[in-house]
């Protein structure tokens, strides 16, 4: 890059910065650390999600309910093909949140799941575990996930499940449990790491006497299949096992219940760590 004799600056022609580009590779994010990063949450659009209600801010013409939607990228990925994911951590913890309209966006508290919070809630006509404080709980699963595409790790995410996704999760967990492996000395079998598995996520059409909503299906595929998928799982577990990844939950529905309110589900927020 040169200037020209009136000081404006000439680009070379066939220029590429991808001739430069790896040699600056990661500079001016030096002092960016994983917590400075929004972890992405991957969601079940539906009927009443903003991103397929024309009119909200945040209005995507593309989006379908049934659709599964990253809240980062803003991608949009087909719930019936689904996407394939690596689960690399699972936690269980109880967010404590005020009404919608007290103007809050953002849990008043966070438990721990061997909390005993609930044992100090009563159930409400809405059917939430309300505190003498007039906050609710919500029994909150998250599964930390890298997305997969042909092969190839994308980006981390989390899957944070409640109310009727809730079962959803134990069956997960219950899966994961169940993938057994024989040892190598042959006297008996396994439990594989969970980073070490591959699932297929899709969306069904539930209902109950309260409605009908979009939620998950998952399916297990089988085991990773190459060392750059493995790596990044394990990378992302150990930045999850050590407290380093940032999530920020946000409250999408005042007294949600996707029983009742189709698919409310979970918050907000890109880490990408490969």
């Amino acid at each position: 890059m040169t200037k020209a004799k009136n000081g404006n600056v000439q680009v070379k022609p066939n220029f590429s910065i991808a001739s430069v580009g790896e040699d600056l590779a990661d500079k001016g994010f030096e002092q960016m650390g994983a917590k400075d990063l929004a972890l992405p949450f991957l969601k079940v659009l539906g009927q009443l999600s903003p991103q397929v209600t024309q009119g909200d801010p945040a209005f995507i013409p593309e989006a379908r309910p049934g659709m599964i939607f990253n809240s980062v990228t803003q991608d949009l990925f087909d719930g019936q093909k689904g996407i394939e994911v690596v689960p690399c951590y699972y936690k269980l913890e109880y967010l404590e949140w005020p009404d919608r309209q007290e103007g809050a966006n953002a849990p008043a508290a966070t438990h721990s799941a061997d909390s005993n919070i609930l044992a100090q809630t009563t159930r409400d006509d809405q059917n939430l575990d309300r505190l003498p404080n007039g906050n609710y709980v919500q029994e909150t699963a998250s599964h930390f996930v890298i997305r997969v595409s042909e092969g190839i790790p994308q980006e981390s995410a989390l899957m944070s499940m409640k109310a009727t996704q809730r079962k959803k999760s134990k069956m997960w967990n219950s899966m994961m449990r169940s993938v057994k492996e024989k040892r190598s000395d042959g006297k008996g079998f396994y439990t594989p790491a969970m980073f070490t598995q591959r699932y297929l996520l899709t969306t069904v059409l539930e209902k109950n006497a309260k409605g009908t909503w979009y939620g998950w299906k998952i399916s297990h595929i089988g085991a990773v299949q190459n060392q750059l998928t493995l790596d990044a799982a394990m990378g992302f577990y150990d930045s999850c096992l050590k407290g380093n990844v940032n999530v920020k939950y946000e409250q999408e529905s005042a007294n949600a219940n996707p029983g009742a309110n189709p698919v409310q589900q979970e918050g907000k927020p890109a880490g990408r760590p490969f």
